[in-house]
């Protein structure tokens, strides 16, 4: 990232793979303690109509942060229920 800065490069990947009108839906997650957590966390979510990416900032035996990117709109149910059907929990921020 250092070398792009100092060329005057700028990263497309990022925008390209968010479009301007990106929903992206912030949640807690309690339970995660490893990659392989992370992982049945992101393929449960990813199954949920309209999600477009997972990313997870894992904290080990604490509360996780997920978010959940999409172009619209997710039914914030369907993904409390990917969570739980993962093996874990969603909590209220």
């Amino acid at each position: 990232m250092t070398d792009r800065i100092q060329l005057g490069l700028t990263d497309v990947s990022a925008s390209a793979a968010a479009p301007a009108s990106a929903v992206n839906e912030e949640l807690l997650v309690t339970g995660m303690t490893c990659a392989h957590c992370v992982a049945s966390v992101r393929e449960e979510l990813s199954e949920v109509d309209g999600v477009e990416g997972v990313s997870v900032d894992l904290v080990a035996g604490g509360t996780s942060h997920v978010t959940v990117h999409s172009a619209t709109p997710l039914d914030d149910d369907a993904l409390t229920a990917a969570i739980e059907e993962a093996g874990y929990t969603r909590v209220s921020a």
